[in-house]
C-alpha cells in the first residue's frame, strides 16, 4: 500500500511536494491503515476518533496535504480563489474568482474546469478532482494533470479513497 500511496500523493501534488515529504506522509498513512490504535497511541496529538466518516489512514493522507495541493471551501468562488493563489502571481487566469459569485454551481465549476483544462497543455491540462469526503467544508478537491486522471482514479480505488472528477460528479449529482 505504501508504494501506491507514494504514487498517488505524488500525482495529486503535481510537483508541489518533495519526494521526502511524500514518502513521510505515505509511511504514516500506511501505519495508520495497518494498525489505527497503535498509530493513535504513538501519536497522542492526533485529533481523530471513531466518529470520523473516513478511515484513519485516509485522514492522515488528506490532513497532511498542504493548502497548495488540497483545496477546501464552501463555495466555488472561494475554491477557485485558493487555486489561483496556489499558482502565484506570475500565472494569469482568464476568469476571476468574483466572476463566479452569482452563477449556479454547475456553471461556476464548468468555467473553472475550462480554465484549468487550458493550462499546462503538455500534461493534458488540469482536472479538478474531488478527493475523500469533506469534513469541515462543502468542497474538497485537488488538481491532477489530465494525463494522470485515469491513474489517480485507479490508485484511489486501490487504497479506498473516494475520488471523482469534480465536474462529472456534480453533473451526476444534479441529473440523477
Amino acid at each position: 500500500m505504501k508504494n501506491q500511496l507514494i504514487e498517488l500523493i505524488g500525482k495529486i501534488s503535481t510537483g508541489c511536494m518533495g519526494e521526502e515529504e511524500i514518502a513521510h506522509i505515505a509511511d504514516e498513512a500506511t501505519q495508520a491503515y495497518a494498525d489505527p490504535q497503535a498509530f493513535l497511541t504513538a501519536n497522542p496529538d492526533i485529533n481523530y476518533d471513531d466518529s470520523f466518516p473516513i478511515p484513519l489512514g485516509e485522514w492522515v493522507v488528506v490532513g497532511s496535504l498542504p493548502e497548495t495541493v488540497l483545496f477546501q471551501a464552501d463555495t466555488y468562488m472561494d475554491l477557485f480563489a485558493q487555486i489561483v493563489a496556489s499558482f502565484g502571481k506570475d500565472v494569469a487566469f482568464n476568469i476571476k474568482p468574483k466572476q463566479l459569485a452569482k452563477v449556479e454551481a454547475l456553471t461556476a465549476l464548468n468555467r473553472i474546469q475550462i480554465q484549468l483544462g487550458s493550462m499546462n497543455k503538455e500534461m493534458g491540462g488540469y482536472v479538478l478532482m474531488n478527493l475523500s469526503q469533506p469534513l469541515d467544508d462543502e468542497l474538497q478537491a485537488v488538481l491532477v494533470y489530465g494525463n494522470d486522471q485515469a491513474r489517480v482514479l485507479e490508485l484511489c480505488a486501490e487504497v479506498g479513497i473516494a475520488a471523482a472528477p469534480s465536474l462529472e460528479a456534480l453533473r451526476l449529482a444534479l441529473y440523477v
